[in-house]
């Protein structure tokens, strides 16, 4: 792996960024899946900030007992303190753990990346909450690990707002136009992230218009109106309330097939851009995102096949695949759109895609 490292860091040479490390992540037989989410998040800079944030302000670390979070936070403490610049780390305690906390992922088979991308932030806000609750900090306190703590506003408890849901919580609202009394029914919602479907030949822009299109609910789907006290037929919208700082995009490339009882890979070429405007939003306000980080499946079917990730690290493209980091060209990116015929060779697809807002913090 020296001959890797040393060429990852020929290749980057005085362009080299100051304090950055690039490791790649030994595979446990099957973690690819975790590897390659581990990767984007690392990459994540103001979670990968804050999470070592939480490392630094941890008590004494014999003390604390060992959960998903604090195995996480170790292993990027480990990769961002590591004297060379790049090398491997094997990610043993962290993927024990995950084994450990959830029986889906103990096995040798092929996991979902995104299924468990979705069970770790998930885990780690149910952490944090419990370590705000048994800390019982008065309402006016705020805690550096877990953002403000919970607020009393007319005796109702306000949800917990934790530095992970800072990072990757958006609202959507779902409203319900009544055809015969107009009245509009609106319901919000959380998201982590966004799951789209997608079609052959399409771009994330129609994906997202799509996600955001109109239904009408007639016959059998009528709608109940509160006002009208009784079913009526009714349109149907999604639309974004408030987009999240970090824009977490899954592409829904694994449909389940009635006629063969099983799932199929869609390789559909989609394209997704290197700068998105967002303007499906309540506001009509155009979010503008920059994408910094693609989980791609390798692989024609979805119970086989492999994880690799595309990270953008200061303005330089890398790729990694478990051990290995190499830098990649910016124009390589559209090589994992998809495929514009159903038979391809290529079977390397962009399957979760990750944007940063730009309006706050602009990516060095």
């Amino acid at each position: 792996m020296g001959a890797t490292g040393s060429k990852l860091e020929k290749a980057l040479g005085d362009q080299f960024p100051e304090g950055e490390r690039y490791f790649g992540l030994e595979n446990f037989g099957n973690t690819c899946y975790c590897n390659s989410v581990l990767q984007a998040l690392y990459f994540c800079v103001p979670f990968r900030e804050q999470l070592l944030e939480y490392y630094a302000n941890g008590k004494n670390p014999g003390d604390a007992e060992e959960n998903l979070l604090t195995c996480l936070a170790e292993l990027f403490s480990q990769i961002s303190s590591q004297k060379k610049k790049t090398g491997v780390i094997a990610p043993k305690r962290f993927v024990q753990r995950v084994r450990k906390q959830n029986e889906l992922f103990r096995g040798y088979m092929h996991q979902d990346a995104h299924e468990f991308l979705n069970f770790l932030l998930n885990e780690l806000v149910d952490i944090l909450e419990k370590e705000s609750q048994a800390a019982k900090c008065p309402p006016s306190q705020e805690r550096i690990a877990n953002g403000p703590s919970n607020a009393t506003a007319n005796g109702v408890k306000e949800p917990l707002v934790t530095w992970v849901h800072k990072n990757f919580q958006g609202i959507l609202t779902n409203e319900t136009r009544c055809l015969r009394c107009e009245t509009v029914t609106a319901r919000d919602e959380t998201f982590f992230d966004l799951s789209l479907d997608i079609e052959q030949n399409s771009s994330i822009t129609s994906c997202l218009k799509n996600f955001s299109s109109t239904e009408t609910l007639n016959a059998e789907d009528k709608f109940f109106c509160d006002k009208c006290c009784s079913l009526q037929e009714a349109q149907k919208r999604m639309k974004i309330k408030k987009p999240p700082q970090i824009l977490v995009i899954h592409l829904k490339r694994f449909k389940y097939m009635e006629q063969l009882g099983r799932y199929k890979k869609l390789s559909y070429r989609v394209v997704f851009p290197l700068e998105l405007k967002l303007s499906n939003t309540v506001e009509n306000a155009d979010s503008e995102y920059s994408l910094f980080a693609v989980v791609v499946h390798v692989g024609s079917g979805p119970n086989h096949g492999h994880y690799v990730s595309l990270v953008k690290s200061h303005n330089h493209w890398l790729f990694f695949d478990d051990e290995n980091v190499e830098m990649i060209d910016e124009s390589a990116v559209q090589t994992f759109f998809g495929s514009a015929q159903e038979y391809s060779s290529n079977t390397d697809h962009g399957y979760i895609l990750f944007y940063e807002c730009l309006s706050t913090n602009n990516r060095s």
